[in-house]
């Protein structure tokens, strides 16, 4: 009998029947739509963060304290939207979460004060939190259906959707008022959800039990063996998208800071790991097919660990930069993997709890190397991402027949 890993993330033979095909491809698309929806509306937020800083004139550690509206937001939806798919499927919970990203992304212009600032942000992201885990369910889904582990092709929509949002947005930025940009990028992100609704709601798509994915372990309740397992995923998770968060903030400080580089070239950090992170992920498919997923993530980790220890030690910048893009390649799959093994070992609320830990990493980064920058250097604190990155691929390993037993 095939295992949950075989229909959700490994290498299965077989297709599904020729009568869903049609349906697979028009929900696949639409998804993947969605993914590159979510990325596009949170980097076109994110480019205009201090424009919006100076409109609400609030001080560094009152904006710092409202942009946790953000990350509150995320984690405490991301529990509940696990509940919310079991319950009404993962479809109209996309959908759904979709129309409220789209709308919310307005919210941030109408402020004036840091306070009201933060309250908005709770609203986006909980919307955010809340399409993150009901699309990770529905791609839970459409892997095992496929019999194809395509995970990364959905998270590699992301990454582009946060590359055209970050990019456009930085054109615009000097054109276009806060409001006028958000309210467009509203306009243009429920186009997308409505033009993504019909397919995702009509179209009829096996969970992934059905699909042949077998059972899964203590689903209600994650409990047991199955809840044990979906935690080690989850610290997966969240020691590299550790390094996601750091890099995403600290990069071209330690470039411009550490080794001299102007504003364009230190500008390159950041935007050279993302860009690697989306090839990583496009072709992890095919990545996955060949090696299997564990054999993916451990090699995943042990190379972003070494891709940072050269990003963080290298004399000049091109060297350091170089880095930056082994560390790209390295974690690109590493999230995508252990968030479909976690729903195909527990459904939504495997999902959820793997994403919620996994987005935990994120916040945490940014604050710990802050803190750690303080009290050493920055050069030694950007290293903390290679030791996390290098102890994921370890645990990976040493839980290899547990939590991925196939392909490693």
């Amino acid at each position: 009998m095939r295992s949950a890993l075989a229909g959700a993330m490994g290498r299965g033979s077989g297709s599904p029947p020729d009568s869903t095909l049609p349906d697979l491809r028009r929900f696949r698309a639409a998804l993947t739509a969605y993914f590159a929806l979510d990325g596009f509306v949170f980097a076109g937020w994110v480019v205009r963060i201090p424009a919006i800083k100076e409109q609400t004139h609030a001080s560094p550690s009152a904006l710092g304290l409202a942009l946790l509206g953000v990350s509150a937001g995320a984690v405490l939806t991301m529990v509940l939207t696990g509940r919310l798919c079991a319950r009404f499927g993962h479809q109209p919970v996309t959908v759904g979460a979709g129309f409220l990203l789209a709308l919310s992304v307005a919210l941030p212009p109408l402020t004036h004060s840091a306070l009201a600032l933060g309250l908005v942000l709770l609203v986006f992201g909980a919307a955010y939190g809340g399409i993150s885990v009901a699309m990770n369910s529905a791609a839970v889904d459409v892997v095992a259906a496929l019999r194809r582990p395509v995970m990364p092709s959905f998270h590699a929509a992301f990454s582009l959707g946060g590359m055209l949002g970050a990019g456009l947005g930085g054109l615009v930025a000097g054109h276009l008022s806060p409001a006028r940009h958000l309210t467009l990028l509203m306009l243009v992100a429920l186009a997308v959800a409505a033009l993504g609704a019909r397919p995702l709601l009509r179209c009829s798509v096996p969970t992934a039990e059905r699909a042949g994915a077998g059972p899964r372990e203590d689903a209600p309740g994650m409990t047991g063996r199955a809840g044990r397992l979906v935690a080690v995923l989850g610290l997966i998770a969240l020691c590299t998208a550790y390094g996601e968060g750091a890099l995403a903030d600290w990069s071209a400080l330690h470039l411009s800071d550490d080794l001299g580089a102007g504003a364009g070239l230190a500008a390159m950090g950041y935007s050279v790991f993302a860009g690697a992170m989306t090839v990583g992920r496009a072709s992890g498919t095919a990545l996955l097919e060949r090696l299997g997923p564990g054999r993916t993530l451990i090699a995943g980790g042990a190379l972003a660990s070494f891709g940072m220890l050269l990003g963080s030690l290298a004399p000049s910048v091109w060297l350091a930069l170089g880095g930056f893009v082994l560390t790209g390649l390295g974690l690109a799959n590493v999230f995508p993997i252990a968030i479909g093994r976690a729903g195909a070992l527990a459904g939504p609320q495997g999902v959820a709890a793997a994403s919620t830990f996994g987005y935990g990493g994120i916040l945490l980064g940014p604050v710990a190397i802050g803190f750690l920058a303080d009290w050493f250097s920055l050069t030694t604190a950007l290293l903390t991402v290679a030791v996390l990155a290098a102890f994921a691929s370890v645990v990976a390993w040493a839980t290899r027949h547990a939590v991925l037993p196939e392909g490693t």
